[in-house]
């Protein structure tokens, strides 16, 4: 399971990679079908477990036999009992948190229909990409995976998705692996995003390198352009992960955070004890008071790639993706 995550006329790629416009997709089709794995789980026979669960997995080949292994952690060397009584235990366990998804999730479509058009673009800007036909959803553990890109299918963990304020959200070993600050994007509405940030993922994998927090920040930004234009509808703060006033107010002190990097020459560095401080995930940046958000790095690193397709229009997202991130940050020339 990997885990994360020609036919349309390349002048039209070319004009439409950093216009302003949407792109007409009306023309392009995305076949996707939703299939509903906790359904399936869930209404297992606790007495008949052992036959009726074989008939499930058979039922989805590939990703039942990896969510016993992977998500359920279901050790092949256990005994047939031992296996037995451990899911009986988390079908037991797990029951309030399947009511709650079928009570969210009674109807999924509007998640399938949105998940659908971001492919639709997908194959706009992407013809070669073959993009995944199926969508698979499931109830695993709330400590553990939530939404999947394998092979050509997305895996959507329901149980990731019950809303903020979910009450099992607050269980001590929940936040020992997901705090607050990640668990209020526990939302429903953030499935499309989940879904078409493993496909920028799988499209362009991030390699682990020693590189300059500049060239970090632009990498960033980067995969957010692309993300922005696979889900042109969806507000800028759930794309980057901000909530809407930490977005309204990093877009309002752009001059501040971007002097942060300026005056302490942080741009070249290669110290993974700053660079730690400004990519990736964490509850807020020090430097810049307790109601800002983590990841700040990345927030300036979309705004320098906006900055430059403004002046270079042109450019295709292969292009982009392809042009190093110092050329990209120094022609950018950023100054907010």
């Amino acid at each position: 399971m990997r885990f994360l995550l020609m036919t349309v006329i390349c002048s039209a790629l070319i004009f439409s990679c950093n216009s302003n416009k949407t792109p007409d997709i009306s023309g392009i089709k995305a076949d996707l079908t939703t299939r509903r794995f906790e359904r399936d789980f869930f209404e297992l026979d606790s007495n008949q477990l052992p036959a009726q669960l074989e008939a499930v997995i058979a039922k989805y080949p590939s990703f039942g036999e990896n969510f016993l292994a992977t998500i359920l952690n279901v050790d092949p060397k256990w005994s047939g009992d031992t296996a037995v009584n451990y899911i009986r235990g988390f079908l037991l366990s797990y029951r309030p948190v399947f009511d709650s998804a079928q009570k969210v999730f009674a109807d999924f479509s509007p998640y399938e229909k949105e998940i659908e058009k971001a492919l639709r673009y997908t194959k706009y800007y992407f013809p070669q990409y073959k993009v995944p036909s199926k969508i698979i959803t499931y109830i695993g553990p709330l400590d553990g995976y939530g939404d999947i890109l394998d092979a050509d299918v997305f895996i959507v963990g329901l149980h990731q998705h019950l809303g903020k304020k979910f009450s099992m959200y607050s269980n001590a070993l929940v936040r020992e692996t997901y705090p607050d600050y990640i668990s209020a994007r526990f939302e429903p509405a953030y499935i499309p995003v989940n879904c078409m940030k493993n496909i920028v993922s799988d499209l362009y994998p991030e390699k682990e390198e020693d590189k300059s927090l500049v060239v970090q920040m632009v990498e960033k930004g980067k995969r957010l352009f692309i993300l922005q234009k696979l889900l042109p509808a969806t507000d800028e703060y759930m794309l980057i992960g901000y909530t809407e006033k930490q977005w309204k107010e990093s877009s309002k002190r752009q001059a501040q955070i971007w002097n942060l990097f300026i005056q302490n020459n942080f741009l070249q560095s290669i110290d993974y004890n700053i660079i730690k401080n400004y990519i990736g995930e964490s509850p807020k940046t020090q430097e810049l008071g307790d109601a800002s958000p983590g990841n700040i790095g990345a927030f300036c690193g979309w705004q320098i790639v906006n900055k430059y397709m403004d002046k270079f229009p042109e450019t295709t997202l292969t292009q982009l993706m392809s042009t190093d991130a110092e050329t990209v940050f120094q022609q950018a020339k950023y100054k907010p």
